[in-house]
């Protein structure tokens, strides 16, 4: 589990295939510090699970299916990615509650100068994403925790960056074009699921009585030890 708060910018040293599964190396002091193998770690929005340490790298493995579902793919040597290692009891939630699993990819439609030195980037994603957005609702882009601020929630929102955001993270070098990971807010995912499933539920025949009950035989077993 993550909240969508940035922790450090690692550096992608190298990428090397085992297989089916590709080894990525990062450079990053901080977060190789804090790590051990084993213990998951967000890069890019993308839960991967550390499989080597050593002083100021480390290293996570990823599968097929993961490179088919994120921006993965274009990552190169050089490639400057945001890292969040997984909470730890009693660590704050400052963003929203983000799991790593990405829903899928979008693509910057628009990228626009807001007021007091800010940024506003439009993106656009498939509908079967889009169904998840809420009007100020959260959503994590490129593992970052966002707030939607304007619609339509058709098939594209647009966030506000914040100075602090461009400062803090890669998202001010977000240009037209440009593919991003996107996590949806996993709140509103369980409730439209709760909602479906509750659609597809077969209606009662008739409301549940006492004479209801009796008429299938509950109580007679208590009838009879009376008599």
């Amino acid at each position: 589990m993550f909240t969508g708060i940035i922790r450090e910018i690692g550096v992608l040293r190298g990428m090397s295939p085992q297989g089916d599964v590709l080894r990525l190396a990062l450079a990053a002091p901080r977060t190789a510090a804090s790590v051990k193998i084993g213990d998951s770690v967000a890069v890019n929005g993308i839960c991967l699970t550390v499989t080597g340490v050593r002083t100021g790298v480390f290293s996570v493995e990823a599968a097929a299916e993961t490179r088919r579902l994120t921006t993965l793919g274009t990552w190169r040597a050089g490639s400057r990615l945001h890292l969040e290692p997984a909470l730890r009891v009693g660590d704050g939630l400052d963003g929203h509650y983000v799991q790593g699993h990405i829903d899928g990819t979008g693509t910057v439609t628009a990228v626009r100068a807001a007021r007091g030195g800010g940024r506003l980037v439009t993106i656009v994603l498939p509908p079967a994403l889009a169904v998840n957005l809420t009007p100020k609702g959260s959503v994590a882009v490129d593992g970052v925790s966002l707030t939607v601020d304007e619609g339509p929630f058709r098939d594209r929102f647009t966030i506000n960056l914040i100075p602090h955001s461009l400062a803090v993270t890669n998202l001010g070098a977000l240009a037209v074009g440009d593919a991003v990971n996107l996590e949806m807010d996993v709140l509103v995912k369980a409730a439209r699921g709760a909602g479906q499933a509750a659609h597809r539920m077969p209606a009662a025949a008739a409301p549940l009585t006492l004479e209801h009950l009796r008429a299938l035989g509950y109580g007679a077993a208590r009838r009879k030890e009376r008599t």
